[in-house]
């Protein structure tokens, strides 16, 4: 199958991971460093995450040529602070692929699952993601990916992305 016949002639698609991509969350790690961790104030406090300025800007810049599609490990009981963060900050319309609630797995399988389901009729011109294992896994699928690495990395969310399949 042709690029253009996989996409019907749509535009490609830019995909963005939130957390540490567009979004701060330093401000909320003290919830994952506390035993036990304390997940509903983690994703409680995500509403007062500042935008991160390059991502943002480059997430602005795709949507002038794809179709921008959001990734991210939030479970999905947090879509409404999550799409009204998205509106407040001026990111572009998209649509949210977010983790089932109870979904424990892995962020690098979950997010590869939804970037293969996707790229069976769309061309996926890129994914924008700060999990480096993410990153990786994507690459080896044949993904184009940008490693957001503009954010201060935390151990505590790392063990939550790929240990405890939290994020």
């Amino acid at each position: 199958m042709t690029e253009s016949s996989r996409s019907g002639g749509r535009r490609p698609l830019a995909v963005f991971d939130l957390d540490n991509t567009l979004a701060g969350t330093a401000h909320r790690q003290r919830f994952l460093e506390r035993r036990p961790r304390d997940w509903d104030a983690f994703f409680a406090a995500a509403p007062h995450d500042p935008p991160l300025a390059p991502g943002v800007a480059l997430a602005r810049a795709e949507a002038g040529e794809c179709e921008v599609v959001y990734l991210t490990g939030r479970p999905e009981r947090c879509r409404r602070d999550t799409l009204d963060w998205l509106a407040a900050h001026g990111l572009p319309e998209g649509t949210v692929h977010m983790r089932r609630d109870g979904d424990r797995r892995p962020a690098r399988r979950t997010k590869l699952e939804i970037l293969r389901r996707l790229a069976r009729t769309r061309d996926v011109r890129v994914l924008v993601d700060d999990d480096e294992l993410v990153c990786a896994d994507a690459r080896g699928a044949g993904f184009t990916v940008v490693h957001a690495d503009w954010a201060a990395g935390s151990g505590e969310l790392r063990d939550a992305q790929e240990r405890q399949g939290r994020t």
